[in-house]
């Protein structure tokens, strides 16, 4: 699956999402992938609504930055957020606390 084949999986998932659910992790995150496939996107949540889009904001809650492939293994639920963290395959500039509710927008 593509880098975007996924994002627009995402967007599905998310309009899935009710309201309450998205309102609890309202922000804008910045993901930066790298590598092959990679690209960069951003994920708005407002206004109990969510949407990802191709590109960069000048001044995103939190910035996730890993490869393509890690982006994808941890969309499917085969790489724990945690463990890419600490082992080096996640890097995050921002809040903390967005970062935090990351797993539970793109499960």
């Amino acid at each position: 699956m593509s880098t975007q084949e996924l994002v627009d999986d995402l967007q599905t998932r998310l309009q899935d999402k009710t309201s309450e659910q998205l309102s609890q992790s309202e922000g804008v995150y910045q993901f930066h992938l790298t590598g092959e496939d990679g690209a960069d996107y951003t994920l708005t949540v407002e206004g109990g609504g969510a949407r990802i889009e191709a590109g960069s904001v000048e001044h995103p809650g939190v910035t996730v930055t890993m490869t393509a492939t890690d982006f994808k293994a941890l969309a499917a639920g085969d790489l724990n957020p945690m463990n890419a963290f600490m082992s080096g395959k996640l890097s995050i500039a921002g809040s903390m606390g967005l970062a935090m509710k990351l797993s539970s927008l793109i499960a």
